[in-house]
């Protein structure tokens, strides 16, 4: 291995390295004092509720780890969003769990909160996966309600897809393991079933406190909305257990028993690992991400047996496009080409570039996947598209258009990658989070933007000092670069996979040997949804 091999490997390892750090960090949750508080109360935590319900050594593929990472620093931060949420096995049948982290502000619901839920359960929906809500919040967090409660896309839209997932024969059990107040009573009671651990677990749509404001009635929570309450009076839950470990063993039970329900059809065989070592990624991937690298080489390295069967390879070389399996799975892979390649005209195109001919070799390709039921992977390392008046003269956003027309209206599940630059439309072209992918999941090394850092902080350097000007003001070149070196460590916060992350841009952040995993488990769950709608562009410019 050359010298440059060893500085990419030691770069992207000390990325991963920093990765692994967070993740640990934000798995503490509100801390470990907090932690300490919850045991004292005879309680799990989050995490370790999920870890004693899922199968002892299955796969748990986390979404959203760092959801809120950096934000609401004002009120204390918001680790995780205070949530904990993934896909995982119960009984060897994959699900969607779903957790309030009692340790973070008491469960309270942020903004971040209600993304992350209404997140997990779109994953459910769109992929038919049974749900497990082990609830234990304080409600909304009072001091941002108006950023919470009545919108579309906030608290009350919960409710609205636990309706729709019941609807559609979508399995949702809940269990009340803590408090769950006010509108978020209604979470368990619209699932399938609701059990409730007695001692810990309360419901009611308004507590003691509240409901002596209003009406004047004197009672403690445990009488209102307890455990016996509910289960020997009042009948809105169907079970009540002792502890934790018991009430998490009861719904092991109820999915043993389940009934199985069609499947997708997608092709499985025998899962085969690459010959050519994954570990190898770590070197092969610049640490400087303008430099030309070979996106074949990362190809080999993360599909079964490192076998590849590439599309029209001779044409529109910027883009990658070829069939392969992946622990498995057959998938129709789309990858930014970043080695600088000679077209059909014998003219260099730049690598990570989309051209004219690129976008139509690939939107032909994911008709193809279309035709075939093939799921699609997206392996994103794009700068853009090509500009300039040769590009533009020649059609490319008749092309783009072709490629973000056949990519939207794809029926088969779309899976993400963002391995390296993410920028503009080639986001968007590269089934970018608007595109509704399955799963959106970025490396270490991945950026997140409109344009890189350097482009962007030029641009908005050339805005600012242009209307100083206009308002008849001079700025000298020491005071042009600190305005410059300012605007760029703003901008490249913002390029950052964890700010991506926080806000839910990414399903989350992962080390490249996780990649197979990531693929093969969401393929997994999208079988679980058979394709009921036709494959169809609608209008598209030739």
């Amino acid at each position: 291995m050359d010298i440059e091999f060893n500085k990419n490997e030691d770069s992207l390892k000390q990325l991963c390295f920093q990765l692994k750090s967070r993740h640990q960090k934000v798995a503490l949750g509100g801390g470990e004092k907090a932690i300490a508080k919850q045991h004292e109360k005879g309680k799990l935590t989050a995490r370790e509720r999920i870890k004693y319900l899922l199968d002892e050594d299955s796969e748990f593929l986390e979404i959203a780890a760092f959801a809120g990472e950096g934000m609401y620093q004002e009120y204390g931060g918001c680790p995780g969003g205070g949530v904990v949420a993934g896909i995982g096995y119960v009984k060897g049948r994959q699900c969607m769990v779903v957790a309030n982290d009692a340790t973070v502000k008491a469960g309270a619901w942020f903004p971040i909160t209600a993304k992350k839920n209404l997140r997990a359960q779109e994953i459910a929906l769109e992929n038919r996966l049974p749900v497990i809500y082990l609830v234990d919040s304080a409600g909304v967090f009072l001091p941002m309600q108006d950023e919470i409660f009545p919108d579309k896309e906030h608290f009350g839209r919960m409710f609205r897809n636990n309706a729709i997932m019941s609807s559609e024969g979508i399995v949702q059990i809940s269990a009340i393991m803590g408090s769950c107040v006010a509108g978020g009573a209604y979470l368990p009671i619209m699932s399938d079933e609701a059990m409730i651990v007695e001692g810990t677990g309360s419901i009611f749509l308004a507590g003691s406190y509240l409901v002596k404001a209003a009406i004047g009635e004197t009672i403690d929570n445990e009488t209102l909305g307890g455990a016996s309450t509910h289960s020997e009076i009042s009948g809105v839950t169907d079970y009540k257990f002792e502890t934790d470990q018991e009430c998490l063993d009861h719904i092991r039970n109820i999915f043993d028993k389940m009934g199985d329900n069609p499947k997708a059809g997608f092709s499985r065989t025998t899962s085969a690992e690459p010959k050519l070592d994954p570990k190898e990624i770590y070197g092969l991937l610049p640490q400087d991400r303008v430099k030309p690298y070979d996106m074949m080489d990362i190809i080999h390295r993360l599909v079964d047996n490192s076998e590849f069967e590439p599309y029209k390879d001779l044409y529109g070389q910027s883009l990658i496009c070829g069939l392969a399996r992946i622990d498995g799975w057959a998938v129709g892979i789309v990858a930014n080409q970043r080695k600088i390649v000679k077209s059909k005209k014998g003219e260099m195109q730049m690598g990570g570039v989309i051209y004219s001919d690129s976008a139509d070799k690939a939107a032909r390709f994911i008709m193809n996947c279309n035709q075939k039921k093939i799921p699609l992977v997206f392996l994103q390392d794009v700068s853009g598209f090509m500009v300039g008046s040769k590009a533009e003269h020649g059609g490319i956003i008749k092309d783009g258009a072709k490629l973000v027309n056949a990519m939207s209206n794809s029926v088969v599940p779309k899976f993400t990658i963002l391995i390296g630059n993410s920028y503009g439309a080639g986001n968007y072209a590269m089934c970018g989070k608007a595109y509704d992918p399955r799963l959106i999941y970025a490396w270490p090394t991945a950026q997140l933007a409109v344009m890189s850092g350097a482009s962007a902080a030029k641009t908005l350097l050339q805005i600012q000092v242009a209307s100083l000007k206009a308002k008849g003001e001079e700025i000298t070149p020491e005071a042009e670069k600190e305005l410059l070196d300012k605007i760029t460590a703003r901008y490249n916060e913002q390029l950052s996979p964890y700010y991506a992350a926080a806000r839910l841009w990414v399903d989350g952040i992962i080390d490249p040997l996780e990649t197979r995993k990531v693929i093969s488990m969401g393929i997994e769950a999208a079988n679980h949804a058979p394709i009921t709608k036709p494959f169809n562009v609608g209008v598209i410019q030739t």
